[in-house]
This record gives C-alpha cells, structure tokens and sequence, in this order.
C-alpha cells in the first residue's frame, strides 16, 4: 500500500474517530428516516410468435415416407422506448441450426437477432403524415408487407421461397405514411446478403416500395383493404475473383447485378383474403478462372414469378356474425429462374385451417414442387399439420 494510498484512509476515517468520541445528543430528536430512491420503471412490450409443425413426404425416391415433428422456430420481440421520439425493437429467432458454412458456428437450438433496430419518429404531423427512419437489422423491402396477406406460418411467400431475397438485412430504412391510411412509402439502404450472414463484400443494395389503398374510407369492409403496390430493389454483388490470387489475371473489382422489382394486388379481411403478384429478377454468374487460359466471364439471367393466392372464411363471408372458425387456404407460384430456357418449378399449396382462439390456429395442408421443362430441383410432395400460436 502506498502513502497516498495510506493518508487518504487516515483522512477518512478521521471524522468517525470523532465522532465515536463525542456522547449522543439525546435534546433532538432523530431525523427522519431518508426514504428509498423511487424505482424507475421502464415500460417493455413483449410478444413472440410459435410456428410448429408435424410433416409426411409422400413423394417418390430416397425421402418417400419420411415424417417428422419440427419446431420451425420461435420469435421473441421486445419493444420499449429510448428517450423522446426514439423506441427499439428487438426480435429473436430461435431455431435449429443444421447449415454449414462460416457463419454456422454451433449445431442445435440457438438464437439470433432477426429485428434489431432503433427508430426515431421525425415526422408527426396532424395532417396525418407520419415518417420514421430505423438503423440496424430491418425488413427488407416486401416481404414483411406480403406477409400481412399470406399466412407465413404456412409457408414463406412467394418472394421469399423463391430466393429473392431474405426478410431482413442490416442497414438504414424510412417509412412515410399517408393520411387516412391511403399507404406508405418505405425504402431501404441494406448490405445485401441478409440477416443469416455477415456483409461479404463492399457494395450496398438499394430498395423502395410504395403502397396505394385508394377504398381505405370506404364503408365496404372487402375492399377497405384493397391494396396495390410496387417495388423495385437495386443490388449488387462483389466478383469472387476480387482479391485476386496466385495464378490470376488480377483482381477484379466491378460488381455484378443483384436487381428485383415486382408489382402486388391485393383485398384483405378477416373472412376473405385475396393476392396476386408479378416478380422479376436479374442476376449475373461467373464463369472461367480469371486466368489467362480460362479467362473470367459474366453471364447474367433473368428470373420471373407469377403468384396466387386465397385464405377464406366461408362461414363468415356467408353471414358476419357466424363464429365457426374453419378456413380454407390455396396458392400457386410458377417460377422461372432463367427466361432463356423453358425450366420453370410450379409449387402448390392447398388445405384447411381451423381457429383454436385468436392467437392460435391449425392447418392440414398439402404442398407439391413440381419441376418441368429440365429444372433442376427435386420434386416433392409433402403433408403437413401446421400450428401457430401467438402470445
């Protein structure tokens, strides 16, 4: 121990040693007790969302007859504010990890961020504009807006399933809304490989979309929800030849497209849902080794979907105050990766659904890929009992 260490100790305990000295005043009476600090109380929102499933091949081959149970995932949101104008969102995905690759570290059941973003409100008006602006990981340009038509705990949308894109990415985003709920207009600077994966290369993709609901005062309850949008997303993606290597011509520094765009209609109601969309994508492949003998070349394709979908209640499109709470559910998406060939993948989805409560639902569905034309994809055929539950 120190001399300064020691002095300061000495000064310290100096007044208790007079203290101690010193008889009690027993003339006054003793001071209040000093009350304990008020707790400070932070209001947290938290929701989650339970997609399971139990799941029959019935197709042909190796997989014929295989079944399983599956926990899909699990997602667990935490919403709270941060200072005035300002609230964070925080979405966790449980799930099983069975990939490889660099960003797979741990097999088994763990937990990554999906949603991670903080949001300031800039703009309230009376009017009925309003504008926010997040920075982190965020939704990506459509498929969080789709998914408020087509029941995602039975399948991915069509977009997503399609490889489009992932449904979240990290980045920066506004959303500006309209009076009267007659739409919005989001847009988007993301990395580009989505929130599974880290950023791989320098460049940045750009998206925006924009929501009409021209009936939105309408006092007809089908087509209050009548819905057009459309989308457009600018990417681009690093040459894998770009730090160059031994035997190399160099490196290669241009980017290659990444781009999608697509238009959406459609009505949403609790007894009737109805959607349709048109898609396009664009993307550019490496061939050769970037050497002299094999010299590198881009060659880009370009990709289109067409998809459809229902989800009715037929009970309840029948008369209003009816309760019964079967559903029937039904899509098709046709899938072209490359418009040069005639290989395209048709996928259908048909079943029922059944309302245990208002947050938990079944559905006995059945799903079928089928290749045509030379598509390289395997073709399955799949049974499914699916649960939802939200809490």
């Amino acid at each position: 121990m120190n001399k300064i260490t020691i002095v300061a100790l000495g000064l310290l305990a100096l007044p208790l040693a007079i203290s101690a000295q010193q008889p009690a005043d027993t003339t006054r009476p003793a001071p209040p007790p000093t009350p304990p600090p008020a707790a400070v109380s932070i209001p947290v929102d938290f929701s989650g969302v339970l997609y399971a499933n139990f799941q029959y091949r019935g197709d042909k081959g190796p997989a014929k007859s295989t079944n399983k149970f599956d926990l899909e995932r699990a997602y667990l949101t935490f919403r709270m504010p941060a200072g005035d104008r300002a609230s964070i969102r925080i979405t966790a995905d449980v799930f099983q990890q069975t990939a490889n690759g660099p960003d797979a570290y741990y097999k088994g059941w763990v937990i990554r961020a999906k949603y991670a973003y903080l949001q300031y409100d800039y703009l309230k008006s009376a009017t009925g504009f309003n504008g926010v602006v997040r920075g982190g990981l965020l939704h990506n340009v459509v498929i969080d807006h789709d998914e408020q038509f087509w029941p995602r705990w039975i399948s991915q949308t069509p977009v997503e399933r399609a490889g489009f894109f992932a449904s979240s990415d990290a980045g920066v985003a506004t959303l500006l809304t309209f009076p009267n709920k007659f739409g919005e207009i989001y847009a988007t600077i993301v990395n580009g490989p989505g929130y599974t994966s880290r950023e791989t290369d320098r460049f940045k993709d750009y998206a925006a979309r924009v929501t009409v609901t021209p009936f939105a005062t309408s006092d007809n309850k089908l087509i209050r929800n009548f819905d057009l949008t459309g989308w457009t997303y600018v990417g681009a993606v690093g040459s894998a030849f770009a730090a160059g290597g031994a035997g190399q011509i160099g490196p290669v520094g241009v980017s290659m497209p990444r781009t999608r765009s697509g238009f959406f209609v459609g009505v949403r109601d609790p007894r009737l849902i109805l959607g349709g969309e048109w898609d396009t994508r664009k993307d550019a492949i490496e061939t050769g080794a970037n050497t002299v003998a094999l010299p590198r070349a881009e060659v880009d394709s370009t990709g289109r979907l067409l998809a459809g979908f229902a989800v009715i209640k037929p009970f309840q499109l029948m008369n209003d105050q009816s309760t019964f709470p079967l559903g029937l559910v039904a899509r098709w998406d046709r899938f072209k990766p490359n418009t040069n060939t005639d290989a395209y993948l048709n996928t259908v989805i048909g079943g029922l659904t059944w309302d245990l409560n208002k947050k938990t639902a079944l559905s006995l569905d059945y799903q079928e890929v089928t290749p045509h034309s030379g598509a390289i994809a395997a073709a399955t055929k799949t049974y499914f009992l699916h649960l939802v539950a939200n809490f």
